[in-house]
């Protein structure tokens, strides 16, 4: 296979890619909903989980996205220095979402900013976003897809603590994020948290926090001790699943931290809504690939 053919071929496995990210949740996502919805005690908040699941065999059955919004398309990737498209990447996850909204359909949502307009293939000035880390020693890469919805992005918010506030700020943050504008990303809610120096930093690890599968836990004991008790503060609140209260408002919480300077504690929250189209894949030098966030699907 050559250049040419490879740069084709990882073309097509990424727009098939892209489709299935809108039209089916991850194994994580759907196991953690399922069990989300035998604890359900309230008429209302099993009338809710009853539509989540319709709405998931439907987009199923009709091969269509399982949310109207299928956001902004955002993509991160760890690639090995020695991949073989790593120069072409850019080019052709930009085609591959411009194919993707045509042949899923994803909704057209890339508005040029100051301009005001759509561009109506999801494309558009450095969308889709692309989160780079170079991998050294490796010829494969690991991608990420997120699609970052209006309503899961709104409670999004990231800021500089003064000294003192110490994580006794960082915590008091969280919770005045989540319970102003938490209803609106369509709980049960995965939240992401990034802990950092510098805001542009917790913002950023917030969001790939949510790359993480549900259930899993931070490398640092006290990160993941941190990790169950925000979790367990959050699912007192009682927005429960639509923000119509019921059992457990999160299906999850995940933290990712920087170093930081010793005068500056910044914290970033980013959400993704019960519907968390989050999907990874791993291609190989020669093409190949596997899907990591659903097991044995093939594209």
């Amino acid at each position: 296979m050559n250049q040419q053919e490879k740069a084709e071929r990882f073309t097509e496995l990424m727009t098939r890619f892209t489709s299935v990210l809108g039209k089916i949740l991850p194994d994580d996502v759907a196991t953690r909903l399922a069990e989300l919805r035998k604890e359900q005690t309230s008429d209302i908040s099993r009338i809710v989980y009853d539509a989540m699941f319709d709405d998931l065999a439907a987009a199923r059955r009709l091969n269509v996205p399982l949310c109207q919004d299928t956001g902004v398309i955002q993509y991160y990737i760890e690639v090995g220095a020695n991949f073989p498209l790593l120069s072409e990447m850019r080019a052709c996850l930009d085609e591959a979402v411009r194919r993707a909204t045509i042949e899923a359909p994803l909704r057209q949502n890339a508005v040029q900013i100051f301009d005001e307009r759509n561009t109506g293939n999801n494309t558009g000035v450095r969308v889709p976003w692309i989160d780079w880390e170079i991998i050294p020693d490796s010829d494969s890469c690991l991608i990420h897809g997120y699609m970052a919805g209006g309503g899961c992005s709104l409670p999004g918010a990231a800021k500089v603590l003064m000294p003192a506030e110490g994580y006794m700020g960082i915590v008091k943050f969280i919770f005045d994020v989540i319970c102003d504008r938490g209803v609106n990303a369509c709980p049960p809610l995965l939240v992401g948290i990034g802990i950092a120096g510098s805001v542009e930093v917790a913002a950023e690890l917030s969001k790939k926090a949510l790359m993480r599968p549900v259930g899993s836990k931070n490398a640092n004991e006290i990160g993941a001790d941190f990790e169950k008790m925000i979790e367990e503060g959050l699912n007192k609140i009682n927005i429960g699943p639509g923000g119509l209260t019921g059992t457990k408002s999160v299906m999850g919480v995940n933290v990712e931290q920087a170093a930081r300077h010793p005068s500056c504690l910044a914290v970033g929250v980013s959400t993704g809504c019960w519907g968390h189209r989050r999907a990874t894949i791993r291609i190989n030098a020669d093409m190949s690939y596997e899907m990591i966030s659903h097991k044995g699907m093939t594209l």
